[in-house]
């Protein structure tokens, strides 16, 4: 049975930070490429990062740059999400996502992430 299960999310004041994880199971973690996604009240839910098997080749939304890095441990089957210098537009679900193609695409349920001005 596959399993993504996000945690780490919670309530925090702009300019702090927080740390992600998203442990998987019942599939080959080290051969999915992950990412992480977010979706805000009333948008569309949006990349934000993603990460190779290998862990060699890392991409970023624009947003934020600079601000999260995305990092994966095989060896646990776990995915990390640290997010420093949150700003209250950083607010969403944060979902957890294991992808090989269009039909091994996996998601978790998702963790709230509230950024407080």
């Amino acid at each position: 049975q596959v399993q993504l299960v996000e945690s780490g999310g919670g309530l925090v004041q702009a300019g702090g930070s927080l740390r992600l994880s998203c442990v998987a199971s019942g599939f080959a973690f080290s051969s999915y490429v992950m990412n992480w996604w977010r979706q805000a009240p009333g948008k569309e839910r949006a990349l934000v990062a993603s990460i190779t098997s290998t862990g060699r080749s890392i991409s970023y939304g624009n947003s934020v740059k600079g601000r999260f890095t995305i990092s994966r441990d095989n060896a646990k089957n776990t995915m990390y999400l640290v997010m420093n210098s949150l700003k209250p537009d950083d607010t969403a679900v944060y979902y957890c996502n294991a992808r090989q193609n269009s039909e091994r695409d996996f998601w978790g349920q998702g963790t709230q992430v509230t950024v407080s001005s």
